[in-house]
């Protein structure tokens, strides 16, 4: 969990409303508001190509730099055009080496259930709380040899050193079952031999 984060030049925003905020998505620009250590919230621009690429993974610690400035940041909200690959808006907030946030984590599935058994995740995400320039990347929780009737639950989880659960202890992650097959059944004719008449035996037998 190395502190590593992506440089981003950014520019003090002065218009605003959906309008100000429409220009500047046409001028090659991202809207954002920077919250954070009981300052006023900070209206910004990102560079839209940038600031897209900066915004593809999540808990991804920015730097933002304006002049002589120089902040840390983390998303903490996302808004996307879903028709178009494109970030509408952001809202940041600021963070301090030693601060501890709370950040959604994936969860990465080590291990295999018991033979004739299979597993389904109720989520694929799981909140934490870790300082914010030491995040994680991932939780894991393991498999191995578990059985139908057996659930995962928010204290199985295996976390790293410093990384804190932020679910309630009955927060359910992921259910064991046995291994069904479905029967989907063979077509049968009236007479239960198992051949199906074409559909001109159909219509010849119709007609007699």
């Amino acid at each position: 969990m190395a502190v590593e984060y992506i440089d981003l030049s950014v520019e003090t925003r002065t218009e605003f409303g959906k309008g100000a905020s429409r220009r500047a998505r046409s001028a090659g620009y991202i809207p954002a508001v920077l919250y954070g250590h009981g300052e006023e919230p900070r209206h910004l621009l990102l560079p839209r190509h940038e600031g897209f690429l900066a915004l593809r993974h999540a808990n991804q610690l920015i730097r933002l730099i304006e002049g002589d400035c120089k902040e840390l940041v983390l998303p903490k909200d996302i808004q996307r055009n879903p028709l178009k690959d494109e970030i509408k808006h952001v809202d940041l907030v600021h963070v301090r080496r030693g601060e501890r946030v709370t950040v959604d984590v994936y969860i990465e599935v080590t291990g295999e259930v018991a033979p004739e058994h299979t597993y389904v995740m109720d989520v694929t995400t799981v909140a934490v709380e870790a300082d914010a320039l030491d995040l994680p990347d991932n939780v894991t929780i393991d498999m191995t040899d578990r059985e139908a009737g057996d659930h995962v639950y928010a204290p199985d989880v295996i976390l790293p050193e410093g990384v804190t659960i932020a679910e309630d202890e009955d927060y359910l992650i992921a259910t064991v079952d046995l291994v069904t097959d479905q029967d989907l059944g063979e077509e049968t004719d009236e007479d239960g031999s198992g051949e199906v008449p074409t559909v001109a035996e159909q219509d010849a037998e119709n007609q007699e």
